[in-house]
Order: C-alpha cells, then structure tokens, then sequence
C-alpha cells in the first residue's frame, strides 16, 4: 500500500547552502534505495516536504525526521492511501519559496502552514514545482518525469 504523507517543521539554524546539499544528499541517498518519492521546498525557515511510497518505508522516514536536529516543530499536516504517486519522477525534487513572494513572507494569513489544511498546502507545492520554482533534485530510478 501507498501513502503520502505531507509535514511541515522550522529550521533549527539558517537554511544555508550547505544544510541544503546535506538534506538532499542525505534525502536523494535514501529515497533512491526506499522507493520514496517527493518534494521538498524550504524558505523563510520553513521545511514543506511530501514523502510518497510505501507505508512502511514512509512511516520508518518520517520517525527519523521527527528526531533529525535540522528540523523543529515538526507537523504532520495530511497522511493518506493514494493509488498512485504525484510526483513519480523525482526522489526528492527541491524547490525554494522565494523571499519577495508576499505570501510566504506570511504576509498572507492563508500561508500558515501550521494552521492551513494539508490539501491547500499540497495544491501550493504543486504550483511551485509546475511554476519552474523547482531548482534541482534527482530523478526517481527508472522514471521519466
């Protein structure tokens, strides 16, 4: 069985170039050997990340992220069967919020992660990556996405 689970955290320190590379890396590494796919997009301090895959795979990364110093705050915002996957090329695609967009500057109240609904939150990240916000990540083995 398939699942999505999609959560938000807070940066424990700046979200730098380098803590970058290191979650992709270590993201990419994993997701590749575990059949996970996703997204992850970061800015202003946050983390917004969809995990797709098999339940248990996706249950066993996620308790690891729960425990991952890099992140604070961590929220599950939406967990669901799905029957297929919605981003089934990458294994962690990146995109970065941008600064001078108002709305995750939050200066719009329906950005708030923590008190949105996970189906808005999902229909935001799917603007950023078909809007060319996405700037890097790995193609999922064997995928043509």
């Amino acid at each position: 069985m398939w699942v999505r689970v999609l959560y938000v955290s807070r940066s424990v320190g700046p979200q730098t170039g380098t803590v970058t590379a290191n979650i992709l890396a270590d993201c990419e590494a994993h997701n590749a050997a575990h059949g996970i796919t996703g997204v992850l997009c970061q800015g202003q301090g946050l983390y917004l990340q969809v995990l797709e895959g098999e339940r248990a795979e996706v249950n066993r990364l996620y308790n690891r992220i729960l425990k991952d110093p890099r992140h604070h705050d961590v929220q599950m915002l939406s967990f669901e069967e799905i029957d297929r996957r919605r981003y089934p090329g990458w294994s962690m695609a990146h995109v970065v919020l941008p600064d001078d967009d108002a709305m995750v500057r939050m200066q719009h109240p329906e950005f708030d992660p923590y008190a949105a609904t996970g189906s808005f939150m999902l229909k935001l990240i799917d603007e950023l990556v078909v809007g060319g916000h996405r700037i890097g990540g790995s193609k999922a083995p064997g995928s043509r996405g």
